[in-house]
């Protein structure tokens, strides 16, 4: 493809406007116009003069086959992202589908399936791992600087306002809660970084809500390579230690870079994220020896967003493949999806990431 690149947005929304934004500056690339049915959706598209639809079959069916987009963006409610996702394949355009890849664990092996079959290209937009600050610390703990891993801290305590309850009423109900909203990220950055997930535990409360839905979670976690984790997680907590509130990734948040919400921890030192302070044993590690400290330098200002753009771009191009394909994504949604069923049943859940 010498020429630059179309792309079609299915749901402006937050997260589709974001993703317009984006577009609309990355070079090489143009955008087609929106997919969603909702009024708003056509008036945004209105306003940025690009072309608008009700859904991607109208897409599909009003473009003829040299007019028809080069790559699509699903940004879309989750239980709309295998069928939009599938809606590509049969078309065979490659798509960027938001996370979590599916709602339900059947949906998303469906999709896994019909992405190897048809060998359409579908990249997952877990965009943390395009992050500077992520990037530097897997290369820290896979050079072997921590030694083998031993234990992993996490946290994503923050304090959502009420008017994120009353935005959405489908929030304080089955379905909402921070373990099936917010979880599915941290569990993608602690696979990322300390290793696959065989096993996790789970605590739950509603006591400051008063939801149906969990506001406070505490989870234990069993690695493969035999390391031990727990992660705190609550939406009514008023703490800055969380991604948001502590790596500046999005101005739309408070940012506290005092704080860090990893601890990955080894044999022989631990790393603290995003901070990125590590820890070293100078000789023998031990509790009564000092240990080396230092800071970790990384370029942190780069939008992890436009980055994740950029490499789609590479993958419509064929120059490259999903970093995060939709069997990966399917591995964090189903150990998110194995908490809230040990939250549930009060037993610990088996993770079996070997996948269908």
């Amino acid at each position: 493809m010498s020429g630059p690149l179309c792309l079609a947005i299915a749901g402006a929304g937050a997260i589709g406007r974001a993703h317009a934004q984006r577009v609309r500056v990355q070079p090489g690339c143009e955008l087609l116009g929106f997919a969603d049915p909702s009024p708003a959706a056509a008036a945004f598209a209105a306003e940025l003069g690009v072309a608008h639809w009700a859904d991607l079959d109208a897409l599909f069916d009003a473009a003829p086959d040299d007019a028809r987009p080069d790559g699509v963006i699903i940004a879309t409610p989750n239980r709309l992202h295998v069928p939009g996702a599938l809606a590509c394949i049969a078309r065979g355009i490659p798509a960027l589908v938001e996370k979590p890849v599916a709602d339900e664990l059947d949906a998303a092996w469906r999709l896994v399936d019909a992405v190897e079959r048809a060998g359409v290209p579908v990249l997952v937009g877990h965009h943390r791992r395009y992050s500077a600050v992520l990037e530097c610390a897997r290369a820290a703990i896979v050079s072997g600087a921590l030694g083998a891993l031993v234990a992993v801290q996490g946290a994503a305590l923050f304090r959502k306002p009420a008017r994120y309850f009353e935005e959405a009423a489908w929030r304080r109900e089955r379905g909402g809660g921070p373990i099936l909203i917010n979880m599915v990220h941290e569990i993608d950055d602690l696979r990322l970084l300390a290793g696959e997930i065989v096993e996790v535990h789970a605590l739950v409360s509603s006591a400051r809500r008063g939801f149906e839905v969990e506001d406070t979670a505490s989870i234990g976690l069993r690695f493969a390579n035999g390391a031990l984790g727990s992660f705190v997680l609550s939406d009514a907590a008023a703490s800055t230690r969380s991604w948001e509130q502590t790596s500046g990734e999005n101005a739309a948040y408070a940012r506290d870079p005092g704080e860090a919400c990893y601890l990955i921890a080894g044999e022989r030192g631990s790393l603290a994220v995003p901070s990125l302070r590590l820890q070293t044993a100078l000789g023998a590690a031990s509790w009564v020896e000092p240990m080396r400290v230092e800071t970790l330098a990384v370029d942190a200002g780069v939008d992890p967003l436009q980055r994740q753009l950029a490499h789609f771009c590479d993958v419509i191009r064929g120059s490259a493949a999903p970093r995060v394909g939709v069997r990966d994504a399917t591995l964090s949604l189903q150990v998110t999806l194995a908490i809230a069923q040990a939250a549930a049943s009060g037993r610990p859940v088996r993770c079996d990431n070997s996948a269908n």
